[in-house]
Formats: C-alpha cells, structure tokens, sequence
C-alpha cells in the first residue's frame, strides 16, 4: 500500500513538473500533465491535492474538469490559440518535411480531440 502512494507521489511530482514546464516550452502540453497530477496526488498526498486543487492557475480549470468533465470557452479558446501557435512556429522553424508533416497531423488530432471537450460558459 505504502508503495503505490509512493508511486502515484512521483508520478504526480514528475507530471506536474511537465506540466509546468509545459507552460513555456511548445509542444509540451500543459493540461493533461496537470489532471494526471491531480488524479495521483488524490491518491498519495491529500496536502498536495488540496494545493493544486485550490492554486489560483490551475484550481478553476480542474474544478471545471472534475464536476462537468468540460472547460469553460475561454479557457477553450486559449488552448486552441496556444497549441496553434506553438505548432505552426514548430513547422515553420522545422527543416525536414517529413516533420512538417507528422506536426501537422499532430496539430490537426490536438485540435479535433479539444473540439470534443464540451464547453461551459464563461
């Protein structure tokens, strides 16, 4: 029992450190490091959990998530403008075809997979 609270605490350690460090760096997504973070801190470490369900980044965005299983449509917006953006300059700087290539079906999955998400309001 201790083991697997120890592996979930690192687990969510290594992905919430992704996740931040996604906040800069294209083509590391943010978001989904930040719910598996949550997901394993409800399983390891309740301090933890607490902090990242109430930190003023991240807290209205994983509420959202865990009661609706939806994100609110500027959140939405933002994603789209940020995940584009940090793809196509990805393509544009990138000099291999065949990576132009597999980026943009990339982009084209991301896009069409956070169409999917249901939106709250604002």
């Amino acid at each position: 029992m201790a083991l697997k609270r120890g592996m979930y605490l690192v687990v969510g350690l290594c992905s919430l450190l992704l996740g931040l460090i996604g906040i800069a760096v294209p083509l590391l997504p943010t978001v989904p490091f930040v719910l598996l973070a949550a997901f394993c801190f409800a399983r390891s470490n309740q301090r933890l959990h607490n902090w990242l369900m109430t930190h003023p980044w991240f807290a209205d965005a994983l509420q959202d998530w865990d009661r609706e299983r939806a994100i609110r449509k500027g959140l939405k917006k933002k994603a789209y403008i940020a995940t584009s953006v940090s793809f196509l300059v990805s393509i544009a700087i990138v000099p291999l075809i065949w990576v132009k290539v597999m980026l943009a079906c990339m982009l084209t999955g991301l896009l069409l997979y956070l169409r999917r998400i249901p939106e709250l309001d604002d």
